[in-house]
């Protein structure tokens, strides 16, 4: 089930670049589409200057993909969070890398737990009556046909129900903590952008202080626009750091909150499960 989720996991970013590469081969074809629409001349050419045509056609194309591409950048470049990326200094550069990997991170760990999430009230009725009714064999399949992390537990359990209530206990603890390892992959790096992203605005704020006062140091008369940029670039940085940290931060907390709710229902589950085997096994021996 864990290789499952993350293999859907994986499929899933990978949807998401490919909606990128959709996106760009859609800009190359209307570009290559427009010349070739224009070009009246092709219809009349004779058939050996067709590839003196094609070739003319690809340039055409290529030249418009290459200054629609160089127009996108011009346009980001002069836009107002353009300009603030600009202004903000080098310090930029890792924070717009913070905010990348927290953002993937986020998606990535929303869509799993979201996955992974299952009525354990209902699984543990069906699971109950299967030990009941039909046996251990019939349970796993009840197990086998559920997603999530608490299904997997009861599931590596109910293997070892043959061999008794310790077996069972031992391989929900070594199921549980694999589970459990699943689950929170990623959310150390999480908590590391979180912790890191406030720093380096911190740190392009003290850049920006130096190049303040190196301004002022070697200018003969201060003024206000003198030291501007580099007050500016210090609160830039500060809030880039911010504004990454603050969500970041957010999303942390809730997929820790998520997660503890997974382990009370997983040992909740679990203890039911042991509970149910005794009295079955505990029956079975008076009948005998």
């Amino acid at each position: 089930m864990r290789e499952l989720l993350g293999k859907k996991a994986g499929l899933f970013l990978t949807a998401v670049v490919g909606l990128w590469v959709l996106a760009s081969v859609a800009v190359v074809g209307t570009a290559q589409e427009g010349p070739a629409a224009n070009d009246t001349s092709l219809t009349s050419a004779p058939v050996d200057s067709l590839p003196v045509a094609n070739d003319s056609v690809a340039a055409a194309a290529e030249e418009a993909t290459g200054a629609e591409g160089m127009g996108l950048a011009k346009r980001l470049r002069n836009s107002g969070l353009g300009q603030l990326y600009i202004k903000g200094g080098v310090f930029m550069h890792p924070l717009l890398l913070c905010s990348i990997i927290g953002l993937v991170l986020c998606i990535e760990r929303a869509w799993t737990l979201s996955r992974a999430r299952s009525d354990t009230k209902r699984l543990m009725i069906d699971v109950v009556r299967a030990l009941r009714e039909e046996g251990p064999d019939a349970a796993l399949v009840v197990c086998q046909r559920t997603r999530g992390p608490i299904a997997a537990v009861l599931h590596s359990g109910l293997l070892r129900a043959h061999r008794g209530a310790e077996a069972v206990e031992k391989a929900i603890a070594t199921s549980g903590a694999i589970e459990m390892a699943f689950l929170e992959r990623g959310l150390t790096l999480l908590a590391s952008v979180s912790n890191v992203a406030p720093l380096l605005g911190f740190l392009g704020t003290v850049s920006g202080m130096i190049s303040a006062f190196s301004a002022i140091a070697a200018a003969e008369q201060v003024s206000a626009k003198l030291v501007a940029k580099g007050i500016e670039e210090a609160l830039i940085t500060t809030a880039a750091g911010l504004m990454i940290a603050v969500p970041v931060t957010v999303f942390y907390s809730f997929f820790v909150m998520s997660i503890d709710r997974f382990i009370i229902e997983m040992e909740e589950a679990s203890t039911e499960l042991v509970d149910e085997l005794l009295d079955i096994e505990h029956k079975r021996g008076r009948i005998a």
